[in-house]
């Protein structure tokens, strides 16, 4: 069983207890409802002027004389802006919510207001700010076309066809907001080339499900980089033979049964040798776990090698370079295959004993005592090409054929209306709505145009159409006739239906959702909040922890981020996946078992492997597969914050940099993000004062005495130094890289201090509001596929109040998301912009 299943295994009870709390609590939020309701009444309203005057001393006081009109500080003028209105201005004012609620103002070295005050201040401008949200709300609009991602193509075209597709030959990068999404409307542009791309890959994933040979041979390369597990790259231990070692396997989908060539390519030197040569390697390739070829590699006396310390000028005899650059051409082999998805394995034969699947990593090469009795170490496998199909013979019955051919025609008379049942069945699944009859007619002309070789080729045409299709590539939102501008309307439940889907899955909605929408009984809270709960139990719920979390964390990073060898030797491409995968099912746990999101910082428990419990330090884990340890009390580990994905992603190549993780954790856990810094800044100094030696906190404390730069690095710096004890990657040091004993306090000019990763995680746990609307903004942004607006907090805040009495389970965020205005409600397009293609309605702007 692999670590994904028994993290589901898990889940069962938590998320259909804690959404029957949450539903009962009255999570379901209206748009009229939320905020901090006043009591009405004259007393109320003279006790609201009365805090309003006491606010405004405080502003005077302590803030007034920087963020002021002649100044604007900051862009900010709190002299003309009117505290007793704050509801009017949320602009102004939420940008103060978010400097005091972690007491990033006033700046170091001016006078503070005590706790209490700005406590107080900041209550009542959240308070008023709320209360006219509620009166007025506004959901907001996202995009009216707002394009399918590469992520979501992907999966919308599994679900669609049971076609696995590798996407990233198929169709260009993404591009991400600020924040790191790629999901949002307005970064996602059409351009000419993108749209020859969708006409390739709809031919290409056309002809694989319906099994239509093309008419001649293509080829499909697996590149495989040394010790990285990309996407199409399976678990090698669960897809290779007992003993083998250095294998690599992936997931190949066959378009018809058919003869298709197997061949793979051998990693170079520099020198264009083939590595590992000298000595003879046994490989295997193999197709489902049969074995289909079996090759000796290398250990042939060919000809005189070159000396060594072969620079390029002292050549072996010319059989022995011609022999050390082809001897892989012979590792090809025919095999027929049936149409289908099957797993192509090639590994090398062990004689070691290291455990399955295990991947040896190559001898370090010295130049002193380098000999070709083992040049490079051991062969390894570059990449694997696929060529065909040669000689097709027939279409198997593979899933996709039985998903879509839903009919047969008895005969030619019978073509037509089985197409039309087949087309019909198909598109409604790709538009994601039912289809009008024009539309189907539209297919059914296009598999009479293809039909001319067979039904079969008529039917791959028309679905080539379908996969090009705006209401396939596009999430289309429509407002509704004579709807005034500006006016709020619900969503249809179709359009709630997509919003969920792609939301959870990234992906289209399946079959018992589109039902419920088109019975239009997906809008019903009870049906609604059910709908959720089978949702998140479903395995294509992986997308919100793969997609959400990997940007939200900035998990994707990992995969530039290159350390340095000499300063980090125990770095390569095996822990760079391991590091990622403990924190994707670190997350996923949490998820599925729906505990509370305070949990990610304070976990004593993670998902390890061999590998990364050697980088550790933990005994008694081995192999390559994934499992639940619990942490003894003096490891120091434990939470998001202990995780080498992290410490790694917000280190520099040669160092840590408590600039970049007190950065990431502004940005990402406390929502609080500083600004860049100004152009003429310098950089950090090499050395301390004097020109001596110094510590990197030694460094900073110099490049504070720049009252400039102090403003924000007396708000970074604390939180970085605090993870000090973390190397650039990852591991538990006591000493720095200056050799110094490693200093991990933090203090904060308003005196608050804490020491290593657990005083972190009290400060954080200290400001857990912060944490939890941080987090919701994220997650609230990623579900409505754009930037959330100043009028979206309000939102944001209620559903954390909510939140709490479940102590920030998932389900109560989750479903505070779903059941909220801004995902369930949408704005009218103001008349005049409806005349500017692509344009988005703004009020307040992005939030900062």
């Amino acid at each position: 069983m692999r670590s994904s299943d028994r993290i589901m295994t898990r889940r069962a009870m938590g998320w259909k207890t804690s959404l029957v709390v949450v539903t009962a609590a009255g999570c379901l939020l209206s748009p009229l409802a939320g905020g901090r309701i006043r009591a009405a009444g004259s007393n109320a309203a003279q006790s609201a002027a009365a805090a309003a005057e006491d606010h405004r001393g405080l502003l005077d006081r302590y803030c007034v004389s920087c963020h002021n009109e002649r100044l604007l500080t900051g862009g900010l003028a709190l002299d003309t802006a009117d505290v007793a209105r704050a509801g009017a201005e949320p602009e102004v004012w939420e940008r103060v919510i978010r400097k005091l609620r972690l007491n990033a103002m006033p700046p170091p070295g001016r006078p503070r207001p005590d706790a209490d005050a700005t406590q107080a201040l900041v209550s009542f401008l959240k308070t008023e700010i709320d209360q006219a949200a509620a009166a007025n709300p506004n959901p907001g609009r996202v995009d009216t076309i707002h394009r399918l991602n590469r992520a979501e193509y992907k999966n919308a075209i599994r679900d669609l066809l049971l076609v696995d597709v590798d996407v990233t030959s198929l169709l260009p990068a993404d591009d991400s907001d600020r924040h790191g999404f790629d999901n949002m409307a307005s970064m996602l542009s059409v351009s000419p080339t993108l749209i020859e791309r969708y006409l390739s890959a709809a031919k290409k994933i056309s002809r694989v499900a319906v099994g239509v040979a093309s008419g001649g041979t293509s080829r499909q390369t697996y590149q495989a980089v040394a010790y990285e597990v990309p996407e199409d790259w399976t678990n090698a231990s669960d897809e290779l033979p007992f003993g083998s070692r250095g294998g690599v396997a992936v997931r190949h989908t066959f378009p018809v049964d058919a003869t298709y060539e197997i061949a793979v390519r051998l990693k170079r030197n520099g020198y264009d040798y083939i590595m590992g040569s000298a000595e003879p390697h046994q490989l295997e390739i193999r197709i489902d776990g049969v074995r289909v070829g079996q090759f000796t590699v290398g250990g042939e006396d060919k000809g005189t090698p070159a000396p060594l310390g072969f620079a390029g000028n002292l050549p072996g005899s010319q059989e022995w370079a011609l022999y050390m650059t082809t001897l892989d051409e012979q590792l090809r082999v025919p095999v027929p295959v049936t149409a289908g998805a099957h797993v192509v394995g090639v590994s090398w034969v062990s004689r070691t004993t290291a455990p399955e699947g295990v991947r040896q990593r190559p001898v370090t090469v010295n130049s002193n005592t380098l000999t070709w009795d083992n040049p490079y170490g051991n062969p390894v496998v570059e990449n694997i090409k696929i060529d065909g199909p040669y000689d097709t013979s027939g279409v198997s019955e593979t899933p996709s054929r039985q998903r879509l051919f839903v009919c047969r025609p008895e005969g030619a008379t019978d073509e037509v209306a089985c197409a039309r049942e087949i087309l019909s069945r198909v598109a409604l699944r790709a538009y994601r709505r039912p289809v009008t009859d024009a539309e189907v007619d539209i297919l059914v002309g296009f598999f009479e145009a293809g039909r001319g070789t067979s039904f079969d080729a008529g039917i791959g045409l028309a679905l080539e159409r379908v996969l090009t299709d705006p209401n396939f590539l596009f999430r289309i939102e429509q407002d509704p006739d004579n709807l005034g501008s500006g006016t709020a309307y619900r969503l249809s439940d179709l359009e709630l239906a997509s919003r969920l889907s792609f939301f959870l899955w990234s992906s289209i909605p399946d079959d018992e959702l589109l039902d419920l929408a088109v019975r239009e009984r997906l809008h019903q809270p009870d049906v609604l909040v059910q709908q959720v709960q089978r949702m998140v139990a479903d395995p294509r719920a992986s997308a919100l922890v793969e997609n959400f979390a990997g940007q939200w964390l900035q998990l994707r990073n990992l995969a530039n981020v290159a350390p340095n060898t000499r300063a980090f030797r125990a770095f390569d491409e095996l822990l760079r996946h391991s590091l990622r995968r403990e924190t994707e099912l670190f997350v996923e746990s949490n998820m599925r078992e729906d505990r509370s999101l305070l949990e990610l910082l304070t976990a004593d428990y993670s998902f390890i492997n061999g590998r990364l419990a050697r980088h550790y330090g933990i005994p008694d884990v081995y192999g390559e597969q994934f499992r639940r340890v619990t942490f003894s009390e003096d490891t120091d580990r434990g939470g998001l914050l202990g995780q080498g994905s992290i410490l790694t992603l917000t280190s520099y190549p040669t160092r840590t940099s408590p600039v970049v993780r007190g950065k990431w954790l502004l940005e990402n856990i406390l929502g609080s993000p500083p600004p860049p810094p100004p152009p003429e800044v310098p950089g950090l100094p090499d050395r301390g004062a004097g020109g001596q030696p110094a510590s990197v906190r030694e460094r900073l404390e110099l490049h504070r005495e720049n009252p400039v730069c102090a403003t924000c690095h007396s708000q970074l710096d604390p939180l970085g130094f605090a993870l000090e004890h973390f190397d650039g990657i990852g591991t538990f040091r006591s000493v720095s890289e200056a050799g110094a004993p490693v200093d991990a306090k933090g203090a904060f000019p308003t005196g608050e201090e804490f020491e290593g990763l657990g005083g972190l995680r009290s400060f954080i746990l200290g400001h857990r509001e912060a944490f939890v609307e941080t987090f919701i903004e994220k997650l609230l942004a990623y579900a409505l596929g754009r930037e959330l607006e100043v009028f979206d907090l309000p939102t944001v805040r209620q559903i954390q109040q909510q939140a709490a009495s479940t102590d920030y389970r998932w389900s109560s965020i989750v479903t505070g998301i779903v059941t909220s205005p801004p995902f369930g409600m949408r704005t009218a397009r103001d008349t005049e912009e409806a005349r500017v293609a692509g344009s988005t309605p703004s009020a307040g702007g992005a939030v900062r």
